[in-house]
């Protein structure tokens, strides 16, 4: 028997998982590995995390965003990230707002990040 990753699998099959698998930091890992891919990406960050509703910030998104790229990942789809919007990565990361508007929020790092930083600020959220 031959044992391989679910990365592996994903290339050559259609896996489909009826429960998560993953830890919370497992998740997080998965997420800054995504990040890290491409270390020099630009993201777009979202504006005023902190002032919005909760409401309102929880359907939040963008194009391009820290959050889009961990959408773009079958393995995190299949743990059940069901969109990229704000409110989806802190229920689907087990993250506080403090936490998630450190990794998305404009205020720290402009319209644009580099993707390594986001990853940085995934990493500091798993401690």
């Amino acid at each position: 028997m031959k044992h391989q990753t679910l990365d592996q699998l994903h290339a050559v099959a259609e896996i489909s998982i009826t429960q998560p698998v993953m830890s919370r930091t497992q998740r997080l890992v998965r997420w800054a590995e995504l990040l890290e891919r491409a270390p020099s990406r630009l993201l777009t960050a979202l504006a005023g995390t902190e002032y919005r509703a909760p409401p309102e910030r929880n359907v939040m998104r963008g194009d391009g965003s820290p959050i889009s790229v961990a959408f773009t990942d079958p393995i995190l789809k299949d743990e059940g990230l069901k969109d990229d919007s704000y409110g989806e990565a802190k229920r689907f990361f087990e993250l506080t707002d403090h936490q998630l508007h450190e990794i998305v929020c404009y205020c720290h790092v402009g319209e644009v990040m580099q993707s390594s930083r986001a990853a940085l600020s995934v990493r500091a959220a798993i401690g």
